[in-house]
């Protein structure tokens, strides 16, 4: 599993904390920035890490701004994407079993470094459950066939 990996300025210190667990994992990463220091639009990161996914070179995203909202709202932008705002190892949990979340956004200003390790290491490991929820994934499917324009 790849993983695209973006922040704003308001969640680059969590950003930087993600990275190096993943690292710490070997789980391979892309981290798309933004960089120490720079003041950053949410918009233009969710946009690269989405873009990522999208075109399969990554498999999942992990995204960081002031809340995990803004970036959960601009990567849904993108067809294929399935962006979660997550606070905490529950919302992280039932993303990822019952939603098939591929995008997973988090707060700088909302949530501590030890939590948000705590929400990605569920995120990563928990499985899709499939069945009742497959069946709701792929009518979000069918949404996105139906109102996304090329």
């Amino acid at each position: 599993m790849r993983i695209a990996l973006a922040s704003d300025h308001a969640a680059y210190d969590l950003k930087a904390g993600i990275a190096r667990y993943l690292a710490a994992r070997a789980i391979p990463f892309d981290d798309l920035g933004c960089g120490p220091g720079e003041t950053v639009d949410y918009p233009e990161y969710a946009a690269k890490a989405a873009e990522r996914v999208q075109s399969g070179a990554c498999d999942r995203a992990i995204l960081g701004c002031g809340t995990g909202i803004g970036m959960a709202v601009a990567a849904n932008k993108f067809k294929g994407l399935r962006a979660t705002p997550c606070w905490s190892p529950f919302t992280a949990e039932v993303s990822r079993k019952h939603n098939d979340s591929n995008c997973l956004s988090v707060g700088g200003r909302t949530l501590g470094l030890d939590e948000a390790l705590e929400i990605v290491r569920i995120w990563l490991e928990t499985p899709f459950e499939g069945g009742r929820h497959a069946r709701r994934v792929d009518e979000i499917k069918a949404l996105e066939e139906r109102n996304f324009k090329p």
